[in-house]
């Protein structure tokens, strides 16, 4: 295969972002904006040795899967819909496959076992009469530039690329926008207010912020922009509260020169500096630099799993006033919050201080009083805390009943996931914007006790190729036992053979001692925890036979400190309060 060629191709899978993906004589291709089950002609752009990559030129025979007519004309050349050209329960399909595929090539996690746990994916209703979802977005960035008449133009950038496609009116953000968006583009071009060039750093207004309050209806507008101030901003003002719902006007100086789109200045031009919204019954002050969802309505759905997962809503799992929970990367407390309302304590970790800030203002609108909330990187303050809660507690190790993560694309770090491990919480909740990584976590955590029990993905961003994933992980339980040896004496203690009772008696096998017993003895009797690896070590110091446990292999599988001599002498008192030795 040669650059240049024009091949025809039948798409036969779709790759990870999206693209379709067919074979020429063996020769894979990879071409974007074609479809499973398209037959397209295309010209071969780049070529590697195995494979390579295709523009599409013409659908010969377009696949059952495409729309006939995308709702937005510019979607090909936008970057912002990779699959909007593919009907939503296909989309669907492909992204539950997605989260499915890395589990099992990545987490391996088996087959089987995704086969019993996995549930359908929880798709969004769709928008009456447009064949999908549209409109689902709180939240739009736009870019400010000119295009090459010179004319002031917003939109979205293209795929891989920093050149602005001009559209108003985008099918995923609320309709509000494209009047908010030309008011904005009038009211530069009358005053003569520059655009900004990225290459030239010169220009000032960079970016448009437009938020939506899906329950409240409120409004806000922030401009980003390359200087201290925007002249005539009153006037602008004064035209944007106009607006129904109009609540935030303001500006994010970012004077640097960057790719990050907001300035860490937010400055008024009128009304609040917030606006407010739902999820659910929790009210959340969001401000221009807030993380919040963007799909309030998928949000909602994502929550209640989340919350569902945590086992806070089960009574089998005991009193949820009596639990204490974590959510690492909290940001403004959305799931904090959520969880608080069943919880007896939940600590929350955020390494962004303005993110804690609206947290803890947001508990307090709210009257949430169990929510305690930590500025850092949550790789650090758990690791942190976990230690300095045993000096100060006389060795015992802190303790929590669940655990939520729902960290940035990266994953979690593995020391984060090794103390996750180590507070030996009931259970783990994984909420994902990558299943690759966490795919690569699972696989971490089902490697130091414990199981994969349920995983359902959520389509946040429909007509995207994104999708959030929830897994709920649990702590395996101590079947596995450690085998006390009944052995019976020769000679005084020996028992006659014709006293049948008495014979049956000595041969009945003594209760299994589990590693869980041992445990709840020590901490009864001594007042402080041992985790399962100590009292391991400890056997395997007395050279007593070892039996699968949660962490308790015959090599650990990360560095772990031993015990202290005082725990040592605890679990040697329990082993032999049971007998074991």
């Amino acid at each position: 295969m040669q650059k240049n060629d024009i091949v025809k191709v039948v798409i036969e899978d779709v790759g990870v972002g999206g693209e379709g993906i067919g074979k020429v004589n063996g020769y894979t291709l990879f071409i974007k904006d074609a479809i499973i089950g398209d037959v397209v002609e295309a010209k071969v752009m780049k070529a590697k040795k195995n494979y390579g990559y295709a523009r599409l030129m013409n659908i010969l025979t377009p696949s059952e899967y495409r729309v006939e007519k995308p709702v937005c004309q510019v979607v090909r050349k936008c970057g912002g819909c990779q699959i909007q050209e593919m009907k939503y329960d296909r989309q669907l399909e492909f992204k539950n496959q997605k989260v499915r595929g890395n589990l099992m090539r990545i987490g391996e996690v088996p087959e089987q076992l995704l086969d019993r746990i996995m549930e359908p994916i929880v798709g969004m209703d769709e928008t009456e009469g447009l064949g999908g979802p549209y409109h689902y977005r709180n939240k739009a960035q736009f870019p400010i530039g000119i295009d090459k008449d010179g004319n002031i133009v917003t939109g979205f950038y293209a795929g891989r690329t920093h050149s602005i496609i001009s559209n108003t009116n985008c099918a995923l953000g609320v309709e509000i926008n494209e009047q908010i968006l030309k008011l904005i583009l009038d009211f530069m071009k009358e005053y003569h207010i520059s655009a900004y060039d990225e290459g030239k750093h010169q220009g000032l207004v960079r970016h448009v912020l437009i938020r939506y309050g899906f329950t409240t209806k409120e409004i806000m507008v922030c401009l980003v922009i390359n200087g201290g101030g925007l002249p005539h901003g009153e006037v602008l003002a004064k035209r944007l509260a106009k607006i129904e719902g109009m609540t935030s006007v303001t500006l994010s100086i970012n004077k640097e020169k960057t790719n990050v789109i907001m300035g860490n200045v937010i400055k008024p031009l009128w009304g609040q500096m917030y606006i407010t919204d739902y999820i659910g019954n929790v009210k959340y002050q969001i401000s221009p630099l807030s993380f919040f969802q963007v799909n309030p309505v998928q949000t909602e759905k994502l929550y209640k799993l989340a919350l569902e997962y945590s086992g806070l809503n089960d009574v089998s799992c005991g009193n949820p006033s009596d639990k204490v929970v974590w959510d690492l990367y909290c940001g403004i407390g959305t799931i904090s919050l959520f969880l608080a309302q069943k919880a007896g304590k939940v600590y929350g970790v955020e390494i962004v201080p303005q993110a804690i800030d609206d947290a803890r203002n947001n508990a307090k609108i709210n009257e949430i009083e169990n929510a305690e909330f930590f500025v850092g990187k949550a790789e650090e303050v758990l690791p942190q805390y976990y230690e300095d809660y045993a000096k100060e507690h006389g060795g015992e190790t802190a303790h929590a009943d669940v655990i939520v993560v729902d960290p940035p694309r990266k994953g979690c770090e593995e020391t984060l996931l090794q103390t996750m491990v180590d507070m030996q919480p009931e259970r783990i909740v994984y909420v994902s914007c990558d299943s690759a990584t966490l795919a690569r976590d699972v696989k971490f955590l089902r490697g130091n006790g414990y199981e994969l029990e349920r995983v359902r993905a959520v389509d946040q961003f429909p007509h995207t190729v994104h999708v959030e994933t929830v897994v709920m992980l649990s702590h395996k339980k101590p079947d596995s036992v450690i085998n006390v040896k009944v052995e019976f004496g020769e000679g005084e203690g020996k028992v006659p053979l014709d006293n049948i009772a008495k014979r049956a008696e000595a041969y009945k096998p003594k209760e299994k001692v589990t590693y869980k017993m041992i445990k709840e003895y020590i901490e009864a009797k001594y007042g402080f925890k041992v985790h399962t690896a100590y009292i391991a070590e400890v056997k395997r110091d007395l050279g007593l036979p070892m039996y699968d446990a949660p962490n308790a292999v015959e090599e650990l599988k990360q560095p772990r400190k031993h015990p202290t001599e005082e725990k040592v002498e605890a679990i040697k008192d329990a082993l032999k309060h049971f007998e074991v030795i």
